[in-house]
């Protein structure tokens, strides 16, 4: 039991919705659609009518039959079934057709309206929650609800069915139908007792293929590591036990699900055997005719159908609520990034201020702490420190990626979080580490950050970077095809296609993830110097990972757990011998020129006065 239910927790912004309130939303979804949706109405009552008038002809002509035999009246008999079911199919024809068009719409509605709202889901939002997981809900829940829309529409045909022949024989045998109607609240108590165990066992089942889902996902994004590693067994025995515990969830919905229907089945037998029993006696009395007898009999499947379907329709319809649940909990999420105003950005000068900042990924552990800096426009600021020391924090705090708790971070003396969000984005420029590139050209990835340039000013940026001359390296130069993520390319060009991108952006403020982190001396040259021309009167904040890098730095700020132990530049700080001397000689001192294996530290020879380092 704890290996089928391990890992299905629901996710944090999951949320529970009253059925009332789910279907209310349904309905507005369908709202546009109303025209639409009363045709199909009409359809279905027409299609209803039609195929009740079914039996009651089959009746008359039993009747005609065994009284006069007049092949005449027999035969215009059978001439109205023919008549009625062609006019039923037509009607079934243009049902499904316009319903499918207007439950098409909807959930193209619905996916624009899912995919937009993850487009506005804050970056810790998909540091928190699994990518494959939210694919899952903006793709196979959608359908899910497309599905159970479908099949509603299939069950109000049928229940108006029942509810027109119910009617014909009432009136046909009033004493006769009540008697066949007494194990109507036997079925319906079995249906709808099922409603509980059905959504639950459904919310299992989608959780299920959301982590199949994700893990497929991160095997194919992680292939090349697995390969590397010879872990292509390890990866598949993950995917085996996520795609085992799916199929025992499946299995066990399975036989939930399969369970009510020898009990709904039972029960209609029942019914048809007192029929069969009341009617035969009836008939025998001449209290009713052979035919009306006969159209019970015939009828008691079409009244039956929709009652026992209600079983089968139960569980997908709880699949759909369960669906459309997870749907629009994802719509509702509640952004952690809060603006407390919409002003424009016309332009930053790119002065940066931390005033006594809090911040925390999890409310839990505390990453900064009373944190205040300053930030001049135009400065080259790179921060320093171990693992964990809050260096990516700051910079995502920057990008307005994360929110913080307390204290104030200022750009240009204005409240960051009184900023236009979509404008203020215009003027930041991030150049990660590990660079992304989208399927396309090098052009058309280097465009991405302006849409509105044309291929001159595409190839203007590109060739500042090293003088252009790594574009001859490229087969096809600025039309070369990137492939999936970039990997048609060495790290090192996609990491000068992502410098390149940010460059035509032309920010005020950059955040730099060490870009030459993962690249190769010439590489690293061509981008530094790349770097040089766009750093130029633009603020800059740089997580070093390189010695180059570091040397050229306006200022240094050495963090440990959340703090500012140290500052200045680097002659000044070694010469103070303290903690940036110690990292110095740990992390970066093996890739100075003049390193020699085995030297040991760099020994501190000049004295330190108080002003050249904090």
């Amino acid at each position: 039991m704890g290996f089928i239910m391990d890992g299905l927790d629901a996710e944090a912004y999951d949320r529970t919705y009253k059925d009332s309130a789910l279907i209310g939303r349904i309905i507005g979804y369908f709202r546009p659609k109303l025209g639409v949706m009363l045709f199909v109405a009409l359809l279905v009552v027409l299609s209803s009518l039609l195929d009740a008038i079914y039996p009651i002809l089959i009746s008359n002509i039993v009747d005609t039959a065994t009284s006069t035999m007049a092949v005449q009246a027999v035969v215009g008999l059978i001439g109205f079934v023919l008549l009625a079911s062609v006019l039923a199919w037509i009607c079934n024809m243009l049902r499904q057709w316009f319903s499918a068009k207007a439950v098409g719409d909807v959930v193209l509605q619905l996916r624009k309206d899912v995919f937009a709202s993850v487009m506005e889901r804050d970056m810790s939002f998909f540091d928190e929650f699994n990518s494959g997981k939210i694919v899952s809900r903006t793709t196979s829940d959608t359908d899910a609800f497309a599905n159970t829309v479908t099949l509603t529409l299939n069950l109000v045909s049928q229940l108006l069915l029942f509810v027109l022949i119910a009617g014909v024989l009432i009136a046909r045998n009033w004493r006769l139908a009540l008697i066949m109607f007494t194990i109507l609240p036997a079925i319906l108590i079995v249906a709808l007792g099922f409603r509980k165990l059905a959504r639950s066992a459904t919310r299992r089942s989608q959780r299920s293929l959301a982590r199949v889902n994700a893990n497929v996902q991160e095997v194919v994004s992680g292939i090349t590591i697995a390969k590397n590693f010879r872990q292509e067994q390890h990866m598949y025995d993950e995917f085996k036990k996520v795609n085992k515990q799916s199929y025992h969830v499946n299995v066990r919905s399975g036989y939930l699900y399969n369970g009510v229907f020898p009990v709904l089945v039972t029960i209609a037998n029942i019914g048809t055997t007192i029929v069969v029993y009341f009617g035969g006696q009836n008939v025998l009395n001449h209290s009713i005719s052979p035919g009306d007898w006969f159209l019970f009999v015939q009828s008691i499947g079409l009244l039956w159908a929709p009652l026992t379907s209600i079983a089968s329709f139960w569980s997908q319809f709880q699949l759909g609520l369960s669906a459309s649940e997870r749907v629009f909990a994802l719509l509702d999420a509640e952004p952690r990034v809060r603006q407390v105003d919409q002003q424009p950005v016309k332009h930053l000068e790119g002065r940066i201020d931390f005033e006594h900042l809090l911040f925390s990924y999890d409310d839990r552990q505390t990453v900064l702490a009373d944190f205040s800096l300053s930030i001049a426009a135009g400065e080259t600021v790179a921060f320093v420190g171990h693992t964990g020391a809050g260096k990516s924090s700051l910079a995502k705090l920057i990008a307005r990626f994360y929110e913080f708790q307390g204290g104030q971070l200022l750009i240009d003396g204005r409240d960051i979080r009184s900023f236009d969000l979509y404008d203020y984005h215009r003027h930041i420029g991030i150049v990660p580490q590990v660079p992304f590139l989208f399927s396309g050209t090098v052009t058309d990835n280097i465009r991405y950050a302006k849409p509105e340039a044309n291929d001159e000013e595409v190839a203007a940026v590109a060739s500042r970077i090293g003088g252009g001359d790594w574009l001859e390296a490229l087969p096809e130069g600025l039309d070369t095809l990137v492939g999936e993520g970039g990997k048609a390319l060495s790290m090192g060009q996609r990491q000068l296609v992502a410098l390149a991108r940010v460059l035509l952006q032309d920010p005020s403020i950059i955040v730099l993830d060490e870009a030459t982190a993962s690249v190769d001396p010439l590489t690293e040259a061509q981008i530094q110097e790349g770097l040089d021309i766009v750093l130029e009167g633009r603020t800059a904040i740089v997580i070093a990972h390189r010695l180059s890098t570091i040397r050229n730095v306006d200022r240094i700020i050495v963090l440990d757990r959340g703090r500012i132990v140290e500052e200045g530049n680097h002659v000044a700080l070694m010469q103070r011998g303290g903690h940036y001397s110690h990292l110095y000689n740990t992390y970066f001192r093996h890739q100075s020129p003049d390193y020699k294996p085995g030297e040991g530290f760099v020994p501190v020879l000049l004295p330190v006065s108080e002003g050249d380092a904090v």
